[in-house]
């Protein structure tokens, strides 16, 4: 086989391995021209920063950075939808948006510049998860305002691969074409290759057999077992992609093949972890939240903005050689979080209950309401298809007692027969909080 000559978004060395000190000077030399960019071009960041008493000429270190404001879901909804763009609107190329469920959509946009900085990011991110020029792309994110089908799709052309543009749907086409296409890389949520997995084996298809061998997957959190049952029912090895809208999409971190911890592209984002009660930075390995400045962005440069997502980051050396820092898996979202009774529960503690349970099915869906001055919690999960209906009583006892064992809160929980619960074909629906 001939060997392709290296190309952007593929392992750079000079990037990639940089030593930890030449990184930070050239974070903090980008991150001057952002804050200097943002203060002159963003009136509302700018009052921002004169409420705090600081301007771009007070970073004079990286840790200077904490001085700064945070950043929030609510600017970009309350400056709604063009008051956070620090170039004027006739130089953005591309708007994406949020689906605005909760109030009004989060509008990102892009020049022509952010554009191409994101596909060499989503080339080296899937490069770092192995994928390789020439190899069919089947793309199964959602196009459209949604960044996932985009970003990926236009970091595969970059990477020099074949893309198969198919997004959500139209499960039983998708593995028909997945088939005929011969398709090695899936990128997709989590949630969906588990709904591709499970509508094969009713065709009687064998996607183990088929040439899938890599899975990118991202867009919701996701447990360690439920890896364990995409990886065994697809025959693949799947990887983490962990990106967010407000600061660029996906390809923001991706792992590699020796999966502990998604690379974060250092040289486009600088990260912090904060106590979410006292918003103070924590040390390299603590747990909290993930905050994210942009550092190359134009058309919506972030400053200190917070994610939501929990997490800690690494600087440990990975065997594959890169220095950038890894984000640990998100474990789950501050405003994922549950508190029923005084106790604190993330969905995934759910799910990896349950994943590690004999009988029951990855399919769930968590209810949450109110009685009386108590929040309660019920619990559906699916039972695997070889389960007698006569034995779900059983069994839902048993898992009640093992989540109240393991996770600390006292729920109800049904068992239901394969199939009855929705399949998503895109960010699956995991909690109902009908408190509200």
């Amino acid at each position: 086989m001939t060997a392709t000559p290296p190309q952007a978004g593929m392992f750079d060395p000079q990037v990639e391995t940089l030593p930890r000190a030449a990184l930070a000077d050239l974070q903090l030399d980008r991150l001057r021209r952002t804050l200097a960019h943002v203060y002159a071009n963003v009136p509302h960041t700018r009052r921002a920063f004169e409420a705090h008493g600081v301007g771009p000429d007070d970073l004079r270190s990286l840790d200077d950075l904490r001085r700064f404001p945070f950043s929030v879901k609510a600017d970009l909804r309350d400056t709604y939808p063009y008051g956070l763009f620090a170039v004027p609107r006739t130089q953005v190329v591309r708007i994406h948006a949020s689906s605005g469920t909760t109030g009004k959509p989060t509008v990102v946009g892009y020049t022509a510049g952010d554009i191409d900085r994101w596909s060499d990011m989503m080339a080296r991110a899937m490069a770092t998860a192995g994928t390789r020029p020439g190899e069919v792309v089947h793309n199964a994110y959602g196009y459209g305002l949604f960044t996932g089908g985009m970003g990926f799709h236009y970091g595969a052309e970059r990477l020099g691969c074949t893309v198969v543009p198919i997004s959500g749907g139209n499960t039983e086409r998708q593995i028909a074409m997945m088939l005929d296409l011969e398709a090695s890389i899936l990128c997709s949520t989590p949630s969906y290759a588990l709904n591709l997995a499970e509508a094969a084996e009713r065709m009687g298809v064998d996607l183990r057999d088929s040439p899938l061998r890599i899975g990118l997957f991202g867009g919701e959190p996701w447990s360690d077992g439920l890896r364990r049952e995409i990886d065994a029912r697809l025959g693949i090895q799947s990887t983490d992609s962990y990106g967010l809208s407000e600061i660029i999409g996906p390809g923001v971190a991706m792992e590699c093949p020796h999966r502990c911890g998604l690379h974060g592209w250092e040289d486009h984002f600088l990260f912090e972890v904060i106590d979410p009660e006292t918003l103070e930075p924590l040390p390299m390995g603590s747990t909290g939240e993930l905050v994210i400045t942009t550092l190359t962005k134009e058309a919506l440069p972030m400053i200190r903005y917070r994610t939501r997502d929990i997490t800690r980051l690494s600087d440990d050396p990975c065997a594959c050689g890169r220095t950038h820092v890894r984000i640990m898996r998100v474990t789950g979202r501050n405003d994922d979080m549950i508190i029923i009774r005084g106790v604190n529960v993330y969905p995934s503690q759910i799910e990896a209950v349950m994943l590690g349970f004999p009988g029951t099915a990855p399919h769930y869906l968590l209810t949450v309401e109110r009685q009386g001055s108590l929040d309660t919690l019920d619990v559906q999960v699916e039972a695997a298809p070889d389960v007698a209906a006569n034995a779900y009583p059983a069994m839902a006892d048993r898992v009640r007692r093992h989540i109240k064992s393991i996770v600390g809160v006292t729920c109800g929980v049904s068992i239901l027969a394969p199939g009855t619960l929705p399949r998503s074909e895109g960010k699956a629906t995991r909690v109902r909080d009908l408190r509200r």
